[in-house]
């Protein structure tokens, strides 16, 4: 967590107008939905707050990013929408703009990561059928853009940019006057995720003008603290490298735009780690229903981490978007089960005679242990032979157990979660 210096958000007051973000509300009156501010029991009960859930995953396109994408593209003029939009996305701008150009019948070519879940691809296509063309190139949003871009210079056409621009900012800032005209109460703290900026520098300049006494938290993927390092630094940086999981927040670099609004309107920012963001998600499926993709549940993802400061305080948490892939539901739990220190995978040599591996399992494995990935094949005739165990604990706390038995019973192992190299190629 890294709390942001007073004197720095003094330095520079951007913010975006009010009166522009009132317009855009008008403009999406017949576009995007005024979607529930909704009051969460279980999770007010178990962090002891008065929490409410901003549901963008309600959206026609699940996710908030239709109010940018047609606020941009309702403000251009006709010639050059005539001559077709561009724009580059991870997965939910792309379906903004696509279902803004299936409304207003424009011509649209938009460029995804080749790794974009094939959900997304697919609704990409279905909200925008014949208007607009799919390019699946590189492995980041990052890599994306500058095809776009490219392409969108050598044929004269115009970019919508997911964040960095002040119309698309005012189009997400429409979720914040939501939130004032729907909450009952005064709210003490609001959790935004935090991509490229786009989203919570709408809210957080919405909120810093009519609520200032809110506190606004952004909350970043650990794997990809583009704001945060901008912050800190005092200038936008761009990252050699992220983690592309949370693929709606994985941006190398923010936008120009989105972090001078930033300086200004954000109070904190959280870093989760993306196997705490996997655990959410679960949660919130078997526990209430409902469904998010990894950048939706960033802002919940975040409330383990703010625990003490949130007690006795009217609190949202905005839930951006629920375009999750049910391809990728394994993966999620693997990394949830990964972060909770449930799963460990270890190398074991066993000695290469009949009975070795039922000794390990009569003498080593813990009664609510489980092998959930066994992989061994004799290869010569050494004396032993090593093996990939994956082990499925059901606490935490067994863990310590496990390796004294391991101990305890000479056996010769080497533990694969610590070591990055070996544990990626692995899962």
């Amino acid at each position: 967590m890294v709390q942001l210096m007073n004197g720095t958000l003094q330095e520079k007051q951007f913010q975006i107008s009010i009166e522009e973000i009132y317009r855009a509300k008008v403009r999406l009156r017949s576009v995007a939905e005024h979607t529930p501010l909704m009051h969460n029991l279980s999770l007010s009960e178990q962090y002891g707050c008065n929490l409410f859930l901003k549901r963008e995953d309600l959206q026609v396109v699940r996710s908030y990013k239709i109010r940018g994408a047609f606020n941009k593209m309702a403000t251009l003029p006709k010639e050059v929408l005539d001559r077709g939009v561009v724009c580059a996305s991870a997965g939910n701008h792309a379906q903004g703009v696509a279902f803004a150009c299936y409304k207003m019948g424009v011509k649209g070519k938009i460029f995804m990561p080749s790794v974009t879940p094939k959900q997304k691809i697919s609704k990409v296509k279905l909200f925008g059928k014949e208007q607009v063309e799919v390019v699946l190139v590189g492995d980041t949003y990052d890599d994306a853009f500058f095809e776009a871009k490219k392409y969108a210079e050598n044929n004269q056409k115009t970019i919508i940019h997911p964040f960095n621009d002040e119309r698309t900012i005012e189009g997400q800032g429409v979720v914040g006057l939501e939130i004032l005209e729907d909450a009952k109460v005064p709210i003490d703290y609001l959790f935004s995720p935090i991509g490229g900026g786009g989203l919570i520098s709408g809210v957080g300049s919405v909120f810093k003008q009519m609520s200032p006494q809110t506190q606004i938290i952004g909350v970043e993927p650990e794997g990809a603290p583009a704001m945060k390092v901008a912050l800190e630094r005092g200038e936008v940086v761009k990252l050699d490298h992220i983690d592309p999981f949370v693929d709606g927040a994985a941006v190398k670099k923010v936008g120009d735009i989105n972090f001078k609004v930033c300086q200004t309107v954000v109070d904190d920012i959280i870093l989760v780690p993306e196997g705490k963001v996997c655990t959410t998600i679960l949660d919130l499926y078997n526990g209430e229903g409902i469904v998010v993709e990894p950048a939706g549940a960033l802002s919940i993802a975040a409330l383990d981490f703010y625990s003490d400061k949130i007690k006795g305080k009217n609190v949202v948490c905005i839930v951006s978007g629920g375009n999750n892939d049910i391809t990728r539901t394994e993966e999620i739990r693997e990394r949830s089960l990964l972060y909770e220190g449930l799963k460990h995978y270890f190398v074991i040599r066993f000695p290469q005679r009949a009975g070795a591996l039922r000794e390990f399992l009569n003498n080593v494995l813990g009664p609510t242990d489980d092998i959930t990935r066994f992989e061994y094949g004799k290869k010569n005739s050494k004396g032993s032979g090593a093996a990939l165990v994956g082990i499925e604990l059901q606490s935490k706390n067994d863990y310590a157990a496990l390796i004294q038995r391991m101990d305890n019973n000479n056996v010769n192992y080497q533990q694969l979660n610590g070591d990055p190299m070996l544990f990626d190629w692995i899962v």
